[in-house]
């Protein structure tokens, strides 16, 4: 709202200054041993005109075009104008009789009294174009921005019920298993949901999502014990703490590596790499999965990578690189990203 009306009051001043310099003009270039006249003109009848001119300039610009013009109101609007540009032309010529007698009786000036109110009016109507343009480029900008403000909204919601799947889905593992890494596990569970409550509507600090990024790792080692084994080597938080980065971004790689590389045999392994160079974040996840085309899928496969896929595209547009290496049983995911 501030700005908007920042830009309103910038835009009166340009209007005033421009209209001051076309009614002083005559003061500005001339001298009063010229009588400060603008050729054959007196100054005083050139100003006179000028306020005729401003008033042909907004009586089209803030009447007849919005009015007319934009509804489409041809019958009336071509009329209207004739009118307008018309009317100007009987004003002007008793004011120059009645007051500017030498200027009447020299009809080669008559172009130069009468002709303006046409260049006024067109200047008016290409005026009018351009702020139509700018104002519906800024209305396309808005919905595209609302748009993709509420697809990411979308995209954020879908995060969280499809994480809490795959941890619930953890966590009855280890139920089953009478384990007594269980309490631990629901205490480390909470202060995820609370991350992912409280600190996932914006942006966050990359050390927030690198400590997340562990606690989720340390979840999975709790469920699967020595069964898997885990590598990771990851940035501390002195390194990534200078950056933001848009939040549970980089889980999705990590669940789907738990997710296909567990069922691996005989010897399942993920590996877990974070990296910053400079400005630039380097994450890549690799795992051994079983790539038998009669292993069952749930209807879920898939919904994390898809997801981040989206949301990179629409908040890293050209700030960033996801390769994909699917080379049975390898499958390796690599992402560049540039967080300036």
């Amino acid at each position: 709202m501030k700005k908007n009306i920042s830009v309103k009051k910038i835009i009166l001043t340009l209007h005033i200054l421009l209209w001051s310099v076309v009614l002083l003009l005559p003061y500005l270039v001339s001298n009063a041993a010229h009588d400060y006249s603008i050729g054959s003109i007196p100054g005083s009848f050139f100003t006179i005109c000028g306020v005729i001119h401003i008033g042909i300039f907004y009586l089209h610009a803030l009447v007849l075009y919005p009015r007319l013009w934009n509804k489409h109101y041809w019958w009336a609007y071509i009329p209207a104008v004739i009118v307008l540009i018309g009317g100007s032309f009987p004003l002007k010529y008793a004011i120059m009789a009645q007051w500017f007698p030498a200027v009447q009786h020299d009809p080669g000036t008559y172009r130069f009294v009468f002709a303006p109110s046409f260049v006024v009016y067109a200047i008016s109507l290409i005026y009018c174009r351009i702020k139509d343009k700018l104002q519906a480029e800024k209305a396309q900008k808005e919905q595209q921005a609302e748009q993709l403000s509420s697809e990411l909204k979308f995209l954020r919601s879908q995060v969280s019920p499809h994480f809490l799947f795959n941890v619930l889905t953890n966590l009855v593992s280890l139920a089953r298993k009478k384990s007594d890494q269980l309490e631990p596990a629901l205490l480390m569970l909470s202060d995820l949901m609370r991350y992912m409550l409280y600190d996932t509507g914006k942006k966050v600090a990359l050390s927030e999502e690198v400590t997340y990024l562990n606690s989720y790792i340390a979840l999975q080692k709790l469920r699967f014990g020595q069964e898997i084994a885990v590598n990771t080597r990851i940035a501390g938080s002195r390194d990534t703490a200078a950056f933001t980065i848009e939040p549970m971004l980089l889980i999705p790689f990590v669940e789907n590596a738990f997710k296909h590389g567990s069922g691996y045999t005989p010897n399942p392994s993920i590996d877990i790499q974070l990296f910053l160079e400079k400005e630039v974040l380097t994450f890549e996840v690799q795992n051994r999965y079983d790539n038998d085309p009669n292993a069952s899928k749930d209807e879920n496969s898939g919904i994390g990578l898809a997801n981040v896929k989206t949301r990179l595209q629409l908040l890293y547009p050209h700030r960033h690189q996801l390769q994909i290496r699917n080379e049975p049983p390898v499958f390796q995911v690599t992402l560049i990203l540039s967080l300036t």
